[in-house]
């Protein structure tokens, strides 16, 4: 590693200052938060950042709104820490924090939102639908076919999603 790349990771360490890595929640995601925020953490420390964990129950905001960090790297996943939220409780206090803001979190965790954007900019994009009651099961066929991948519009990457290969199981 040259000087350089030295002395700029010593003005990140100092510009973060004291490190809040904010885990865990209430959410189905909640175990995998705690694995990626002690990971987060120990990388963190290792690198000579002042960092401690915060196990974050989802609710209590007391912490974020009246902070005694001065940076927080969110490690939750899911709602509550992908969507906006959480970021939107970070901007209110002034508090930087690490990947997207609150409008671009909340968007992006929508995932037919998200897709109706990509298509609007000519994003390629598999073709996708928003299932309701509304919608017979020939209605979802004839526009996606078989196999096809269901999951909930707004949870983590993974949780919820089915692979449907025969009919009678689109429903389930």
């Amino acid at each position: 590693m040259n000087s350089k790349a030295v002395l700029d990771i010593e003005n990140l360490i100092a510009v973060a200052g004291k490190v809040c890595v904010l885990m865990g929640g209430c959410t189905s995601e909640r175990e995998i938060s705690l694995k990626s925020g002690s990971a987060i953490l120990e990388s963190l420390i290792n690198a000579g950042v002042d960092a401690y964990a915060y196990d974050w129950d989802g609710v209590t905001t007391k912490k974020l709104l009246k902070p005694d960090f001065d940076t927080c790297f969110i490690a939750l996943h899911g709602r509550g820490g992908e969507d906006g939220k959480v970021q939107g409780l970070l901007d209110l206090s002034n508090i930087p924090y690490t990947g997207t803001g609150m409008v671009g979190s909340a968007i992006a965790m929508d995932k037919f939102f998200t897709k109706v954007i990509f298509k609007s900019l000519d994003i390629p994009t598999p073709e996708f639908l928003l299932i309701n009651d509304q919608l017979s099961d020939d209605d979802i066929l004839s526009k996606l076919g078989l196999p096809i991948f269901i999951k909930p519009c707004r949870e983590g990457s993974s949780i919820g999603i089915s692979k449907v290969i025969n009919k009678k199981d689109l429903r389930a």
